[in-house]
């Protein structure tokens, strides 16, 4: 699959966002403004307001750094891009919307349990799992989907047993989850978030009676037991880790071993020399950059960057896919390469709100694409790439249906 890009009119501010026709590759139009000269470039969102969008790696770095620029989304000027959002903008923030200075103490409430220290000691327990997948669906013999039989209830199981939620209701929280990630309209965003709202305030209650193990009882126990964080705040941020821990590695999973299946030298070079796992996870994340979206933010004064002026209430997007493919930062971008030093992408974000969960997603990441190629070398899509549904440029990349066989 190839990308094409030509120059944009000087006054054209094309839609945002948009969808991808390859798994792996920039949308036409991204491609077209991240070869823009400029370093911002106007879009229009659903709603009809116009937003920038960041086109190159620095500016984005710059950017994402400044505290000028407020991940608050209630804030009336925030760059919404999709309906779903839109429906949810009044519903009680997770700290990932706060901005200095109650940003850092709600996200240091959990950052313990993210710790690069915690997170090696759950190497043990993330292989069993993954292995316990595996087991299973080669029992089951082939073709298979990999999503529902090992990219999605891998991480699913992972982020319950570290946030204490049992996974004996996995079902229903992946099926929310889905629907609440991938919702076209307001009515089906906010219904998914009312029954994941409800499921966790019970589970909190039990929790208040019966303590439980994981970072949800701890937070229970001491933070709300003391008045540190509110019921309706410590619903939202563990509404938050509980999706964002198993929808991005999920997704992130199928993309990379369709991304591997489709570049079979990189394939067989990582299949020869396993010590080069660590960098190729952060390739597959810096050239598959799943998260457009998540880099909005509004400006609360005028800020002055590459020669243009960012007025206070215009909205900006860091969209990561358009940063992490920078031909200044990184040599032929559109090339996938394991053997690059690809760790300063920005598929995580940058500054104060960089991405809590980084260090479990690399290391489920590492595991994962490890054992699987491992244990079935012979694995191969099932249908061809060009045939599968692609979920669309407003909400996290990916595929819900990746069928294999071996």
């Amino acid at each position: 699959m190839t990308e094409t890009s030509t120059a944009f009119p000087a006054q054209d501010a094309p839609a945002f966002p948009s969808d991808r026709t390859c798994p792996y590759g920039l949308p036409e139009t991204y491609a077209r403004l991240r070869d823009s000269e400029d370093a911002l470039r106007p879009v229009t969102l659903f709603d009809g307001r116009t937003a920038w969008v960041v086109t190159k790696h620095e500016t984005a770095r710059t950017l994402l750094a400044d505290p000028r620029l407020s991940s608050n989304r209630t804030h009336p000027d925030f760059p919404l891009t999709s309906p779903r959002l839109a429906g949810l903008r009044d519903r009680r923030p997770a700290f990932i919307s706060m901005d200095p200075p109650e940003h850092g103490p709600r996200r240091r409430m959990t950052i313990s349990e993210f710790t690069v220290k915690r997170i090696k000691g759950m190497r043990p327990d993330i292989e069993r799992i993954v292995h316990g997948f595996l087991d299973e669906m080669l029992a089951a013999g082939p073709p298979a989907d990999l999503v529902s039989r090992f990219a999605l209830p891998v991480p699913s199981m992972v982020i319950c047993q570290l946030l204490g939620v049992p996974y004996a209701d996995h079902d229903f929280f992946q099926d929310a989850s889905r629907r609440l990630v991938q919702s076209t309209s307001a009515e089906e965003a906010t219904g998914a978030r009312d029954d994941l709202e409800r499921y966790l305030d019970g589970l909190i209650t039990t929790l208040e009676s019966e303590p439980g193990p994981g970072l949800l009882g701890a937070l229970v126990t001491r933070q709300l037991a003391d008045g540190a964080i509110d019921r309706d705040e410590l619903i939202s941020n563990a509404l938050l880790l509980l999706v964002a821990g198993h929808e991005t590695t999920a997704s992130m999973t199928s993309l990379s071993v369709i991304t591997l299946l489709e570049h079979p030298e990189q394939h067989a070079a990582l299949r020869d020399d396993p010590s080069l796992i660590p960098g190729a996870v952060e390739e597959l994340l810096r050239y598959l950059a799943i998260a457009d979206v998540a880099g909005a933010r509004v400006a609360t004064a005028d800020i002055e960057v590459d020669g243009q002026v960012i007025r206070a209430g215009e909205g900006v997007i860091v969209v990561h896919s358009i940063a992490n493919r920078d031909a200044g930062v990184f040599e032929n971008p559109d090339t996938f390469d394991i053997h690059r030093s690809a760790r300063h992408h920005l598929s995580f974000g940058y500054g104060v709100h960089q991405c809590l969960g980084q260090n479990l997603a690399r290391l489920e990441l590492e595991i994962i694409l490890s054992a699987l190629f491992e244990r079935i070398p012979t694995l191969r899509l099932a249908t061809p790439v060009e045939r599968l549904t692609l979920r669309p440029g407003s909400t996290i990349q990916g595929v819900n249906e990746l069928p294999v066989t071996w």
